[in-house]
């Protein structure tokens, strides 16, 4: 089920905020648990299988890498640190084969069969369980973190199961660790004023997703339909930028939502977005996108290869390792890779060259990240290798073959996109932002965001379907 639909909007939500409110605090967790399984349900109803036999094989990880069972007061240590290990090690066997075998089996059959010139593996064709990334890195945090003991209290089986499943960030993030609701998901209370300000910032992140992603995205679909490797160089920049504001908006919406749902919920979702198109190097681009996930690779992988704190050429090598893996992450496909491992060249060289002069420049900085931003975007969006090649060809003025789309169809493009161009521009800046927490509580801007939710619906209707582009990951 996806938040910008009619069957969410209308049918799923408002049912289950009744039943969630009016049931008294104990039962909450348990209408949540329900209601995220139904959720999840409606459109992987295999999948949901899959889910709940990983919160119930990682909960039985978790309780027995605690488990004391009677034994000698002198062997008592030992045993218990080789079964917290045990434990672990057969927790992330489990989770990431399930991830492997899912997201990148077929990928590594294709290539593996593609080197020996003989099918010597077997495709398994297996469709991609939605969200398993995201509540895969959450299982694999609960894990760790109870391995080293920081988690504050062992959840419950009931608290574990909300929290892995819990709707609002099951599908597309963001990663939350256990410690961070921990408190809530035991006891919350929900007021009035927290309702009210979750249903603003739901129809914010909607009105962001549909009237913007998803407008915009045309645009892109429309300037891939025409061929990449055919595309002057001013169309060719043109649809970068278009998938460039289909990409932040898209995922600037989802986020928006999710904390809103969880305002409206009791929770206090961690923000995973903070402008990041007014970061003034790449750096710091990253540490304002997608926040959780950098946070979990900095956590669990660049800390416990040692960090910084090994010389610089473990350093460097640490920082490869995440930039590899975070690529790999997003998708099974080479391009993912180069899209990972050019931001670990580019980061690297800002480390050692120019990276604080940037961030110290006002305008350098902001042109050298804007002008880099697209042509990574542009690595990520596509998978075909031959494609990609022909498109950043054509963004440096090398045409590739085919009938070129030249500067009429640019003016054309401009035309009929201008507006929408100059408005994603506007709402990429931090004026709007400071203006929703100014006047947030006003009623014209209450009467704002109902014109944008309804509107919003209307183009849900009109429209066709249109889901996140995280979702796939």
């Amino acid at each position: 089920m996806v938040f910008s639909s009619v069957g969410f909007l209308f049918r799923f939500l408002p049912i289950f905020m009744i039943l969630y409110l009016i049931m008294p605090a104990k039962y909450r967790n348990m209408i949540l648990l329900a209601g995220s399984l139904v959720f999840y349900g409606v459109g992987e109803p295999y999948f949901v299988l899959l889910l709940v036999l990983s919160v119930l094989v990682n909960f039985a990880l978790s309780r027995y890498m605690f488990w004391e069972p009677k034994s000698p007061q002198n062997n008592r240590k030992k045993k218990a640190a080789r079964r917290r290990k045990r434990a672990l090690i057969l927790a992330l066997l489990f989770d990431f084969g399930a991830l492997f075998v899912f997201k990148y089996w077929d990928f590594v059959v294709e290539n593996v069969n593609g080197l020996a010139g003989n099918q010597i593996l077997p495709y398994l064709a297996l469709a991609l369980p939605l969200g398993i990334s995201f509540y895969t890195f959450q299982m694999v945090s609960y894990q760790l973190d109870c391995y080293w003991e920081k988690v504050p209290e062992k959840a419950g089986l009931l608290e574990f199961a909300t929290y892995i499943c819990m709707f609002p960030q099951l599908i597309a993030g963001p990663i939350v660790r256990y410690g961070e609701i921990a408190e809530r998901m035991k006891e919350r209370r929900i007021r009035i004023r927290d309702l009210e300000n979750g249903l603003k910032l739901f129809a914010v992140g909607l009105g962001l997703k549909v009237l913007l992603a998803n407008q915009i995205g045309t645009l892109w679909n429309t300037i891939m339909t025409a061929g990449p490797g055919n595309l002057h160089v001013m169309v060719a920049w043109l649809g970068a930028l278009a998938y460039s504001f289909q990409i932040y908006f898209d995922f600037w919406g989802y986020s928006v939502m999710a904390m809103g749902l969880g305002k409206m919920l009791g929770f206090r979702i961690p923000r995973n977005f903070d402008n990041p198109y007014a970061s003034r190097s790449i750096a710091e681009f990253w540490r304002r996108w997608h926040i959780t996930l950098g946070s979990w690779f900095r956590e669990y992988v660049y800390i416990p290869l040692g960090g910084n704190r090994k010389g610089s050429a473990r350093t460097v090598f640490n920082l490869f390792v995440v930039w590899a893996l975070t690529g790999f992450w997003h998708g099974a496909d080479w391009n993912f890779l180069l899209w990972g491992i050019g931001f670990f060249l580019v980061i690297s060289l800002e480390k050692k060259t120019y990276g604080k002069w940037m961030e110290r420049s006002l305008v350098l900085g902001h042109l050298y990240t804007l002008l880099l931003i697209p042509i990574t975007w542009v690595i990520f969006a596509i998978t075909d290798i031959r494609q990609l090649g022909a498109y950043l060809a054509n963004m440096v003025g090398i045409h590739t073959g085919g009938v070129l789309v030249g500067t009429g169809q640019f003016a054309r493009y401009l035309k009929e996109y201008g507006f929408l161009l100059i408005a994603c521009v506007f709402f990429v800046t931090v004026f709007p932002k400071k203006w929703y927490h100014k006047w947030k509580d006003r009623w014209f801007m209450v009467v704002f965001l109902l014109l944008i939710f309804w509107w919003s619906v209307y183009e849900i209707v009109v429209g066709s379907n249109n889901p996140f582009l995280y979702f796939r990951f």
